[in-house]
């Protein structure tokens, strides 16, 4: 029993002590939680007060000075226009990629419709490329695109591979004309088809048939069939391009086994005549997977912007042609030039079975100049003089909607 104090009260017992200072804790932790979450909301308003008033003033001096820069006599072009290395500067530029190919171990050429302009056929971004017409709501000229012949880009490349320069090509044209200018196929990868070949998908492995003229003339997007049949199975044939919005499933001629090994294995890479906004987006060809340093060279040659151009070691602004002209002098290695007759695909073509000889209305290749020949369409059919390839151009409306015309 506790002693009464001197003023007669009792003192507290030590479980009445231990209480109180238990509240007496509890209440200065609540005090300082809620002082913390006052001041954090107070810091936290300032922040991001602070970090809007950033941006702002960020936003302001970034439009002056594009503004500038627009403005100055040495304005950046945009990235439509077509910018053109002065002869001494393309020599150089040209000098080091023959160094490049030179010490490549493993080289691999990527390749765009650039490269097949010389041959007639258009590009799809550049100036007066197809869908820059499109977007500028102008007509777009037709032609046969089966009447163009490799140009002197393809006929380099297939040297450089003959010379164990280069070990593998990977295409997005659909003409064709790397095939055509004697590149062997296991050196091929044609990531969007190939415009002279029809295949068979119900024979396993999917067989394919080569023809002298364009299959795609009834074909369209998500729409594949030419109308012939395979004389193994009787499948329905179907033409091996790959539209845009579409995943490519053939083999061959795709042949993305090839594309990826050889892209797994480059230690340089050569873009010519591509705007890389398509091929950009195969991670895979890049080496993504690699760190920087382990990433093969990329050397361009392309007349107009590309999202790449910032990770490219070398970027030449001229056309293929030029540019691949100078390399091979470079090199010492001749040109040589195309020989109709000499066409590897007279020696792949499969000729038409009895009763398809009307089965479409595009030329026919003749391994003689002059002697191209175009089956007669059926009656009632009207030939116009020049006509399209059906995949030339396919995908430009993907996702546009048509606008209803009021009545």
């Amino acid at each position: 029993m506790e002693a009464p104090s001197a003023a007669g009260r009792v003192a507290p017992s030590r479980a009445e002590r231990k209480a109180q200072e238990r509240e007496q804790i509890l209440e200065r932790e609540k005090r300082r939680k809620t002082l913390k979450l006052v001041r954090g909301r107070m810091v936290g308003r300032a922040s991001i007060r602070t970090i809007l008033q950033s941006w702002t003033v960020c936003l302001s001096v970034f439009a002056v000075r594009r503004r500038r820069r627009m403005t100055s006599p040495s304005a950046p072009p945009p990235r439509v226009s077509q910018v053109f290395d002065d002869a001494e500067e393309l020599r150089r530029k040209v000098s080091q990629l023959a160094v490049a190919v030179r010490g490549a171990r493993h080289l691999v050429v990527y390749t765009g419709a650039g490269i097949s302009t010389a041959a007639s056929i258009p590009d799809y971004r550049g100036p007066n490329g197809l869908w820059t017409q499109l977007q500028k709501g102008r007509s777009v000229s037709t032609s046969d695109l089966s009447a163009a012949e490799p140009t002197l880009t393809h006929m380099s490349i297939r040297m450089l591979h003959k010379e164990k320069l280069v070990q593998h090509v990977v295409s997005q044209n659909c003409d064709g004309l790397h095939l055509r200018s004697g590149l062997p196929r296991h050196a091929l990868s044609e990531l969007h088809g190939n415009m002279f070949m029809e295949v068979c998908t119900s024979c396993s492995p999917a067989r394919e048939y080569v023809r002298l003229f364009d299959v795609t003339e009834r074909t369209a997007l998500r729409r594949h069939g030419t109308s012939r049949r395979c004389p193994q199975c009787g499948g329905e044939l179907r033409d091996t391009i790959v539209h845009f919005g579409e995943r490519g499933t053939l083999e061959q001629p795709l042949n993305w086994k090839g594309a990826m090994e050889a892209a797994a294995k480059a230690d340089v890479i050569l873009c010519l005549g591509s705007s890389l906004k398509v091929l950009k987006k195969y991670t895979c060809l890049w080496c993504m997977n690699k760190s920087t340093d382990k990433r093969p060279k990329l050397y361009i040659v392309n007349l107009q912007w590309t999202p790449k151009d910032d990770l490219a070691t070398l970027k030449i602004h001229a056309k293929c042609d030029d540019a691949m002209r100078l390399l091979m002098q470079e090199l010492d290695i001749t040109i040589p030039p195309y020989v109709k007759a000499e066409d590897p695909i007279f020696r792949l073509a499969t000729p038409l079975r009895p009763g398809e000889e009307n089965s479409h209305t595009r030329k026919v290749i003749s391994p003689s100049a002059g002697q191209e020949d175009c089956v007669s369409a059926p009656k009632g059919t009207a030939l116009s003089a020049a006509v399209q390839g059906g995949w030339f151009g396919r995908g430009y409306s993907k996702g546009r909607r048509k606008r209803k015309t009021s009545t």
